[in-house]
């Protein structure tokens, strides 16, 4: 099935209900509706590829433009605006667009047109006339196996690649996180993630549209601008990723009176350190709940909810969507055992574009006791366990693990105990090759604004929570750790830092 009827009947019914509320005001979704239209009709006879580009803030402009161009037929490609240029022309030459959708203010704030590969056709919608009623046009409902957007990763290492989303994985999924969460009765969804995260499309777009609630966005994060937004418009539901609660710790404005009326508070794409789950309960009064995804699966899998949650877990599976713990060998290992994370369902994404070889890598087909046919899947690289109660536990990345003194070692544990500090802001960890132990943890660490600690104060931190292998062997204070666009701090530049030595 797809997304498209349900969402345009809602809008349809309820005209005058407020749809979506950005920075510009609240708009009606009969507004919503009709700009849809219109875009269809214009993005139909503007270009006769299959795939078109949309470059645009957190805003209204996103879902009435989402909505056209699948009227229109065709797969949209979200852009990160927030790209250097050479990965962003690489975006747009891989996925084949020769029509981009954006608005003024954003192209001119990423350097003007001379961002965009000459033979790309720019159309800044704020510049757009439509009057009346729009064209009625015809279109067919996609087909669930039909691909609905090409998403790039943010390129944590090497250029972007963009993973196929089909209409099917993103309408199980929102259906999906819906009913896991008990999402019906939502009435305003807060959110700031871009539109180029996966995040940011379903949950934040997709869900509240097919519920008939309100989104509320705002384009630019500004800590204060957002806990106002949180007290002002009663959000119920809230979505965001690490580093933007721990920007949030820092508001003047955090109460408990501003957090009063969320209900469903949710960390995705990345590690949520405990520190800031504690200090966000104190500031403003509510659980965080942690979420697992990617997006290659849609990206929901796993999400906590205030009914089933476990300290330190990210929550039981959505519904449909498979758990495997995986070794070496391709065995499925019991409950307890650490493995690696392999999912599968109809969230799962039909492949990487243009890179057969990737998702050859990628999708994998596990024998299942009891099963005739092998179950297709997809290997995270994460890996963690999970319990009698099919609760899902992340202990790290494949890749991050390091071996020291021939035990494995993953630096989100490490990470932990350093984010416990009083003074320190953020951390990561990474493997330093050594003559003796084959590796070492080295730890690169931000303190938060206006505190310090000294090396030996840190080690001696770490020390009483750690076993002595585990002690990083050296703390090195960085002004800002380096993160990509949506916050994740960016470990492969951190390591190259280290094998440059």
């Amino acid at each position: 099935m797809s997304l498209l009827a349900p969402i345009l009947w809602n809008l349809l019914t309820h005209p005058q209900r407020i749809a979506v509320s950005d920075d510009q005001g609240p708009h009606t979704s009969l507004k919503l509706f009709g700009g849809a239209f219109h875009l269809a009709h214009f993005i139909g006879k503007a270009t006769g590829k299959p795939n078109v580009g949309l470059m645009l803030p957190t805003g209204v402009t996103f879902p009435m433009a989402l909505l056209g161009a699948w009227q229109a037929g065709k797969t949209v490609v979200p852009i990160n605006y927030l790209l250097e240029k050479k990965a962003l022309h690489h975006v747009i030459a891989d996925s084949g667009i020769d029509t981009l959708l954006t608005v003024g203010k954003l192209l001119e704030h990423i350097g003007g047109e001379g961002m965009v590969p000459p033979g790309v056709r720019v159309v800044k919608l704020d510049e757009l006339k439509f009057a009346g009623c729009p064209p009625v046009r015809p279109f067919k409902r996609p087909k669930p196996q039909d691909l609905a957007v090409i998403l790039y990763t943010s390129g944590t290492s090497g250029l972007p690649k963009g993973v196929m989303l089909t209409h099917g994985n993103l309408e199980s999924n929102a259906r999906g996180a819906a009913e896991h969460a008990q999402l019906k009765t939502a009435k305003t969804f807060l959110g700031v993630l871009p539109n180029f995260h996966a995040f940011g499309i379903t949950v934040l777009t997709l869900v509240p549209l097919l519920l008939g609630a309100r989104a509320v966005y705002t384009a630019r994060f500004v800590p204060r601008r957002l806990v106002e937004l949180m007290e002002k418009e009663q959000a119920d539901v809230f979505i965001a990723v690490p580093s933007m609660f721990a920007a949030l710790l820092g508001a003047k404005n955090a109460s408990v009176e501003a957090g009063q009326s969320l209900r469903f508070v949710v960390s995705g794409a990345e590690p949520l350190p405990e520190a800031v789950t504690l200090e966000f309960k104190r500031l403003f009064g509510k659980d965080i709940l942690e979420g697992y995804g990617l997006t290659e699966t849609s990206p929901a899998s796993h999400w906590s909810t205030p009914w089933a949650h476990k300290p330190r877990s990210v929550g039981k599976p959505l519904p449909g969507v498979r758990t495997f713990i995986v070794d070496d060998k391709k065995s499925i290992l019991g409950p307890g055992a650490d493995g690696e994370i392999w999912l599968a369902g109809p969230n799962l994404m039909a492949g990487y574009w243009n890179r057969p070889d990737l998702t050859e890598e990628a999708i994998a087909y596990l024998e299942v006791p009891g099963e005739k046919e092998p179950v297709r899947c997809l290997r995270t690289g994460d890996i963690g366990r999970v319990d009698a109660e099919n609760f899902l536990y992340i202990t790290g990345r494949k890749k991050e693990m390091l071996i020291v003194a021939g035990e494995n070692v993953f630096p989100r544990e490490i990470e932990e105990v350093l984010n416990h500090h009083p003074a320190v802001g953020a951390s990561a960890v990474v493997g330093k090759k050594d003559g003796l132990r084959g590796e070492v943890p080295v730890a690169f660490v931000e303190f938060k604004e206006g505190q310090s600690a000294p090396e030996t104060e840190l080690r001696a931190h770490c020390a009483k929570e750690l076993p002595a292998f585990k002690v990083p062997k050296e703390i090195r204070v960085v002004e800002q750790l380096p993160r990509n666009p949506t916050g994740k701090i960016l470990r492969r530049e951190l390591m190259e830092r280290v094998l440059g030595e």
